[in-house]
């Protein structure tokens, strides 16, 4: 009896195996499809970071919404603003964005220098990730941008996040914290 027990644990944790080891491929097979999206409007209500600006601020003068789409359903959100100064709070993230938008269509030119990414969350396991790869590549090709800056949080969840994805701190705020990719 005893060696019959053995046998079926030893088969049932072989099976586990295989189990476990098929569902981590798929865990982020996911992102290998994956691609980065323009969004008209996100759920505000999903957002971590700042749930307080709703989806006319987010796509108001100078910003945007992207998203990493995979199968028709989105993973991951980051919204911007395309500025030509590094802001220090929402509100003036919101002056600087108006006033490049502003100066950039009076000259007939596309938006500010700088990307600011001022809200980034995730649905999906290494969706935050991707989005800052992605996001990445996609200044990387611009003509216009030459930077990639936060206006983050103060919290040691966005510090973590930034640093873990390469980007050094660049100021301090008062209410807010700039953390800078660098943009080869």
């Amino acid at each position: 009896m005893k060696n019959k027990f053995n046998t079926r644990i030893k088969a049932r944790l072989r099976k586990n195996r295989q189990v476990l080891s098929k569902n981590l491929d798929n865990f982020f097979g996911w992102v290998k499809g994956a691609k980065l999206v323009e969004l008209k409007e996100c759920n505000i209500e999903e957002d971590p970071v700042r749930p307080e600006l709703d989806n006319k601020f987010r796509t108001g003068y100078g910003r945007k919404i992207y998203g990493v789409e995979y199968k028709g359903e989105i993973h991951a959100i980051m919204c911007f603003a395309y500025t030509n100064e590094i802001p220090k709070s929402v509100e003036e993230l919101e002056k600087l964005s108006t006033d490049a938008f502003l100066q950039t269509a009076m000259r007939d030119q596309a938006g500010g220098q700088i990307a600011i990414a001022y809200t980034v969350w995730s649905k999906k396991k290494g969706g935050g990730k991707l989005i800052v790869k992605e996001v990445f590549k996609k200044i990387k090709k611009s003509n216009h941008l030459n930077r990639l800056v936060t206006l983050s949080p103060l919290t040691e969840m966005a510090t973590n996040f930034h640093e873990r994805n390469g980007a050094k701190l660049i100021q301090i705020n008062e209410t807010t914290q700039n953390f800078e990719y660098k943009v080869m």
